[in-house]
């Protein structure tokens, strides 16, 4: 059994759609990605239902089934999931996730002429008139730590001789999440209010939080589950991988700051979390797989996280971003500025290293558990995936286009993370919206 997804015909860069929208050289949703997410019609109430992104549109896949465009037992599996979540698709595992896609191209792609345009124009949505919803139900949400670029960077803040604990090139670190409060692209949320004590006060107040930062993350979500008591080995590990969002782990770096020791963050971390809707399937990503390598001079990782596989192909190349635009710039029509670049390849731990070592103790995942990257920060200073690197801890104030400034967001703020993977003689895939909007605090 291969333990990556493999490359097929459907990766093909030359395949074309007759979605026109889909062969736009910009376009993040080629025929080459064929995501999967949760839509319904804007303004509609029945139940949100699976779809595919194509160009500017979103492919209903039930009634793609419906219109005999794809195979029975598909559909099948595909209408349990309407008004619940993919979640009965990802416990299927990877033979039936591969089978949609070989399906969808075989119905999608410009070769199938005019008879599949004319047979699936009807379950076809514009994008812009589509409202998503997360894509499955979140039963258990972890976030890594895997990023040792912001590890280092906020280690130094704090402990400027040694910046990263001893732990942290042994084992991947990691922190129980909130689920009740993730969001999809697009969500609002107050400004928390908390209880922060300033360095040189003599007791600590509550009130509405000063120092909000977003947190730039890629988020790998669980396909198949394995049992309570039965570890997961590396070489099995994106077996039980379904594919990738975008990630933004919203912290109240002042709440953090006073909370945090000895258990790590709580409130600090718990009251938002924003993913993109569309779900980067493992097949989809199988082009841009890397080679995962340590710095020369750095621990090898234990054999259980340690694999052939995992050390030819285990990392993903994708580009990572973050725009902000102020409540300012919106109303002057000020586009978004971009704020820094990164890359995902650089995380300390791979996807599969991740999963392999939450189970290691014998802990049940199921199908939607989510886990966090931890935030991707590049290794030069500009590259920051929060603004606690980009401002050195409040230190350093960066200007906008606009000559606004931040330390820390703003109510009306909006921070949008953006992910592209692109590799030489490959069609670019991306991951779509991931946007959120700071409101002011309650009262």
């Amino acid at each position: 059994m291969t333990a990556l997804a493999d490359l097929d015909h459907t990766h093909d860069p030359a395949l074309r759609s007759w979605v026109a929208s889909a062969n736009a050289p910009d376009t993040d949703f080629p025929i080459q990605n064929l995501p999967l997410g949760m839509f319904r019609p804007a303004g509609a109430t029945g139940s949100f239902r699976p779809g595919t992104a194509i160009g500017d549109q979103v492919l209903d896949l039930i009634a793609a089934s419906e219109l005999g465009a794809l195979s029975e037992s598909l559909g099948a599996v595909l209408r349990t999931c309407e008004g619940l979540g993919l979640n009965s698709l990802m416990a299927m595992g990877p033979a039936l996730r591969r089978q949609l896609r070989h399906e969808l191209v075989a119905a999608l792609n410009a070769d199938a002429g005019p008879k599949q345009s004319t047979l699936l124009t009807p379950a076809l949505t514009p994008m812009a008139e589509a409202e998503m919803t997360l894509p499955c139900r979140i039963g258990d949400y972890t976030d890594f730590y895997a990023g040792i670029h912001h590890a280092t960077a906020v280690g130094k803040l704090f402990r400027p001789d040694n910046p990263l604990l001893p732990n942290y090139k042994w084992v991947p670190i990691g922190y129980h999440g909130r689920v009740s409060s993730i969001g999809v692209s697009g969500q609002t949320f107050r400004r928390p209010v908390g209880q922060t004590k300033a360095p040189d006060a003599e007791m600590p107040g509550v009130g509405p939080i000063k120092r909000l930062d977003y947190e730039l993350e890629v988020g790998a979500l669980v396909g198949t589950g394995n049992a309570q008591g039965h570890p997961i080995a590396i070489g099995e590990a994106e077996q039980h991988l379904f594919g990738l969002v975008l990630l933004n782990d919203w912290s109240a770096r002042d709440i953090q700051a006073w909370e945090y020791q000895p258990l790590g963050p709580f409130l600090s971390k718990s009251f938002a979390t924003t993913l993109s809707p569309w779900v980067i399937t493992m097949e989809a990503l199988a082009p841009f797989r890397r080679p995962f390598t340590r710095p020369e001079g750095d621990p090898q990782p234990l054999p259980y996280l340690d694999g052939q596989a995992n050390r030819e192909r285990g990392a993903i190349g994708i580009t990572l971003e973050v725009h902000l635009q102020t409540r300012a710039m919106r109303d002057e029509g000020v586009a978004p500025a971009k704020l820094m670049q990164s890359e995902f390849a650089d995380a300390y731990w791979t996807v599969a290293q991740m999963l392999t070592h939450h189970a290691s103790n014998g802990c049940n995942l199921q199908p939607g558990d989510l886990f966090g990257s931890g935030t991707m920060s590049g290794p030069a200073a500009d590259q920051g995936g929060s603004l606690l690197e980009l401002t050195q801890g409040g230190k350093q104030p960066i200007t906008l286009p606009n000559g606004e400034q931040r330390v820390f967001l703003q109510d009306g703020d909006s921070v949008a993370l953006v992910g592209r993977c692109e590799a030489p003689g490959r069609r670019t895939i991306g991951f779509g919206p991931c946007i959120g909007t700071v409101l002011p605090a309650v009262g």
